[in-house]
């Protein structure tokens, strides 16, 4: 029988704060370190939904839309689109929010493909998701396109 479970159950939100360390010399956060913290929240978000270690496959269609700056708090959501057998496609968004003015912006998106791993560090099988809304619908029935396109290289 399979397993199925909802994209929601694993949803993950992380929130980081810029601070100067995570900037280059003009106090922009650094690409970099945003990616490492997408992976982490998209980490924690595969291996809730697959219970069980989970690897980075891939991260593909990285897009950064706007900088954020020292002193913005990063919000970063990581979501379930689809399962294929032992990997798990990953959409993960990031906005920043500026603290006076409290307005928040889209800064990045990305797609990460995870694998989940057996005890002795082999891939195994990851319960099914089952899109409800219609936004995770629409992702599900897009992941395909991009899996292919993955897989050609």
């Amino acid at each position: 029988m399979i397993k199925y479970k909802k994209s929601a159950d694993s949803e993950t939100t992380v929130t980081e704060v810029v601070c100067p360390n995570d900037t280059n010399p003009m106090g922009i956060l650094q690409g970099g370190r945003l990616v490492q913290w997408m992976d982490i929240a998209s980490a924690v978000c595969a291996q809730n939904h697959a219970e069980k270690i989970c690897v980075t496959a891939s991260i593909d269609s990285v897009k950064f839309k706007m900088p954020a700056k020292v002193g913005d708090i990063i919000t970063i959501k990581a979501k379930v689109t689809r399962v294929f057998n032992t990997s798990m496609e990953i959409h993960v968004v990031a906005w920043a929010k500026k603290i006076v003015s409290q307005k928040a912006y889209l800064i990045n998106e990305a797609y990460f493909t995870f694998v989940a791993l057996d005890d002795n560090a082999k891939a195994t099988n990851v319960p099914q998701i089952k899109p409800s809304t219609l936004q995770e619908k629409k992702l599900f029935l897009s992941a395909n396109t991009r899996r292919k396109s993955r897989l050609k290289f």
